[in-house]
């Protein structure tokens, strides 16, 4: 079935506006409901990707409360805390670590408007030892209730939206694409529009087709690969 126009104007619409400097990195965050309220959050604010560290032989799973978020919003795993904190400061980004501490300071005080990744722990304890140590910055949200930290995906959210507060009162919120590298925002528009054309490129080892600007393939593709779309 031939992609509609207004489905291809809502993708590319939603793509303008991704960010690929803001993103968050949970560690051991294996709760359906949490992982999946996460990614809904991320999807809300633009955030291009999430980055995770998982608990080894646990799958991942998602429930209701994604409303499909997890096709929109990928994760990129890594081994560990240190591997996933060198991919982040290798693309310039600042590391923040919801935590309490004497070095921790209120997330309203600092500068999300740069390339931000927040750094969310498991849901029962937190941070590792490991990732605390290792973030640029310990933040905490203040509570004035008897308990002293908020639902991991409630944390996320109040980080994330915090960020694109900032970013709108800066105007550095992406409207065209900007938010994203050229060949990054094509390919992830034809991954988006036609996933089971991008999907037989790479089984193939070839380039994706071009699209032109209603989102029509500019390639004529195999039969086969025509009837899935």
């Amino acid at each position: 079935m031939p992609l509609l126009p207004r489905r291809f104007e809502r993708l590319r619409s939603v793509l303008n506006g991704r960010m690929g400097d803001l993103t968050v990195l949970m560690e051991a965050v294996e709760k359906p409901h949490n992982l999946s309220a996460i990614l809904r959050t991320c999807d809300a604010t633009g955030v291009f990707e999430a980055h995770a560290v998982s608990l080894k032989g646990r799958p991942r799973t998602f429930n209701s409360t994604a409303q499909g978020s997890q096709k929109w919003v990928p994760i990129r795993d890594h081994d560990s805390v240190e591997d996933a904190f060198g991919a982040l400061r290798a693309k310039g980004f600042r590391i923040y670590g919801t935590m309490l501490g004497v070095n921790a300071v209120d997330y309203r005080s600092c500068d999300f408007t740069q390339p931000s990744a927040f750094v969310l722990g498991a849901e029962k304890w937190g941070l590792t030892a490991a990732a605390g140590a290792a973030v640029d910055q310990p933040v905490f949200i203040p509570m004035t209730g008897m308990v002293q930290s908020l639902n991991v995906s409630v944390a996320a959210a109040t980080l994330l939206f915090e960020a694109v507060r900032q970013r709108q009162a800066a105007g550095l919120i992406p409207t065209a694409g900007e938010g994203l590298g050229p060949e990054l925002y094509k390919s992830t528009l034809l991954e988006w529009a036609y996933p089971q054309v991008a999907r037989w490129c790479r089984d193939i080892g070839r380039p994706y087709p071009e699209l032109n600007a209603e989102g029509e393939l500019l390639e004529e593709l195999p039969r086969t690969v025509k009837l899935r779309c």
